[in-house]
């Protein structure tokens, strides 16, 4: 049992402890929450994955699989960012090929067909007449800090902005938002674009945020009650 003196000496440091060990659990607390709220928004996106894909709505949301039908726009595309592929034979270049899609209530909606091994847009071939096109809504992106130089001339994008890639390809006017087409990936070595296999997944990270604050709350304790021991001793 402390004395009233020996409290004295380590009272406004043990207060300081106190507080900020019940801050770094309530942070656990709080990533705990999001951890079972992430799961949730996961859970719902695996259910989308294996249901058949819908209409796409007015105000479609970013984890919903959707289809669009109608038309293939022949011979326009631009190129999106600058990725970089690992292959057996090495990294290789190239970038996400974007093509115009004529829906049939008329409006254009541009359309990432996938990754492909290009340095410039060369349109893929695309099957003619009446199709169905499955995938889900990518809103515009704003320019990073760090983003590349946009070369509409060249059709060289790296900001997903559809109208501005829309008017390089002649369009006066597209979809606000672009289409991430979902297919299956072609065989290796198939110069064929490779479209996204699912629905995209936000990261969850969160158990580990719950593990590093409550770690912290038990370092915490330990340094306390090390540096308690020492001031009191010092008495």
């Amino acid at each position: 049992m402390l004395t009233r003196a020996e409290w004295r000496r380590i009272r406004n440091p043990a207060i300081s402890a106190f507080c900020l060990f019940w801050v770094l659990i309530g942070l656990g607390v709080w990533q705990i929450y999001r951890l079972h709220w992430k799961e949730g928004i996961l859970a719902a996106i695996h259910v989308a994955e294996i249901s058949p894909p819908i209409a796409m709505p007015a105000n479609p949301g970013r984890f919903e699989k959707v289809f669009v039908t109608g038309r293939w726009v022949p011979g326009k595309a631009v190129l999106y960012g600058d990725e970089v592929h690992d292959t057996p034979a090495g990294p290789i270049e190239g970038g996400q090929l974007v093509m115009p899609f004529r829906q049939d209530s008329g409006q254009v909606i541009l359309v990432d067909v996938g990754w492909v091994h290009e340095t410039a847009p060369v349109p893929a071939v695309e099957p003619s007449g009446e199709v169905k096109v499955v995938g889900y809504v990518h809103k515009p992106e704003a320019p990073g800090w760090f983003a590349g130089q946009d070369q509409p001339a060249l059709r060289l994008y790296y900001t997903l902005n559809p109208q501005k890639m829309g008017a390089a390809m002649g369009f006066s006017a597209v979809a606000p938002v672009a289409l991430i087409e979902i297919g299956d990936l072609p065989p290796p070595g198939s110069p064929l674009p490779q479209p996204a296999t699912g629905l995209p997944r936000p990261p969850n990270n969160h158990y580990e945020y719950a593990l590093t604050w409550f770690g912290f709350s038990i370092v915490l304790v330990i340094e306390f009650l090390l540096f308690a021991r020492k001031r009191l001793q010092e008495a």
